[in-house]
């Protein structure tokens, strides 16, 4: 079982609406909030963003160098991915390959791809027989 995941974000202000946004539509509960952060809890797991002192300054997050990709979750269907996707560019996301939506991830993997203002990518995939629903 993972325990957490913290993701540091150059802009906080900017990022915790993102973010909370879409954790909210996914289930997931607020669970703490300090000056620098946020975080959001499912189960016994929570997820981190921070705008951390200790944040070296630099570039945007770039998921195709070395470390994290992209954060991957569960929707509850097909019709949860649709509107997550429809819905995400007004809530700070940009879909990443729209032309092959909902099959980005290839025949069978229904899945929306988004990609936030600091780079980084969150998947959300429609549960193993979910329905075209």
């Amino acid at each position: 079982m993972l325990h957490h995941v913290e993701l540091w974000l150059p802009d906080l202000s900017r990022a915790a609406p993102a973010w909370g946004w879409l954790l909210g539509e996914l289930g997931w509960q607020p669970y703490r909030t300090w000056p620098a952060g946020r975080s959001w809890r499912a189960g016994e797991t929570y997820l981190v963003i921070e705008e951390s002192p200790a944040l070296r300054p630099g570039a945007r997050h770039d998921r195709l160098r070395p470390g994290l990709n992209h954060l991957a979750f569960h929707a509850p269907g097909r019709a949860a991915v649709d509107a997550l996707a429809a819905a995400a560019p007004a809530h700070g996301w940009t879909v990443l390959f729209p032309d092959h939506h909902p099959y980005a991830g290839g025949p069978g993997h229904y899945a929306v791809y988004l990609e936030d203002a600091d780079g980084f990518e969150a998947e959300v995939v429609a549960r193993e027989g979910s329905g075209a629903g």
